[in-house]
């Protein structure tokens, strides 16, 4: 069975590099506290700028919550990270789906975005509900994402 990826285009007014930027140094700043997967609100949430890099999240105790890991850290046009987080949103490191992110100049300035979270089938036997669990999800985090970055 195959399930069609979740993707969510939003333009922002920073220019590709600092919409990289923002986006894979800043997660911590724009992604909602109480919204990841951690027993404690996050005070950071880290993707290592390097393929193999790790993607986690870190709360105010310093206890870290993986999320998945770097296959992919070209900036200023892509990021490719692993998402490891099973259908119960528990890490597991045999596990992979993807999200790709690209960064595109946008026509008239600033930047398209784009996410694409795919592979979703690998969820398994309930793959389409948590499918679209993450389907009303990721598009409002990369709202989230879009506010912040016009804001800065």
């Amino acid at each position: 069975m195959s399930i069609a990826p979740i993707i969510r285009t939003v333009q922002v007014t920073a220019e590709p590099a600092r919409a990289f930027e923002l986006f894979a140094t800043r997660m911590g700043d724009w992604w909602p506290k109480g919204g990841t997967v951690g027993k404690k609100h996050h005070v950071a949430v880290v993707i290592e700028p390097r393929d193999g890099g790790r993607w986690y999240e870190r709360d105010e105790d310093g206890v870290e919550a993986q999320w998945g890991k770097v296959l992919a850290w070209e900036p200023p046009g892509r990021l490719l990270l692993g998402w490891q987080l099973d259908r119960t949103f528990a890490y597991d490191p045999d596990f992979v789906t993807e999200v790709e992110l690209t960064f595109a100049p946008a026509e008239g300035g600033g930047t398209l975005v784009t996410l694409e979270h795919r592979n979703l089938e690998r969820f398994g036997a309930n793959a389409a509900s948590h499918a679209e669990k993450l389907r009303n999800g990721w598009p409002t985090r990369v709202d989230d994402f879009a506010k912040y970055a016009n804001a800065q």
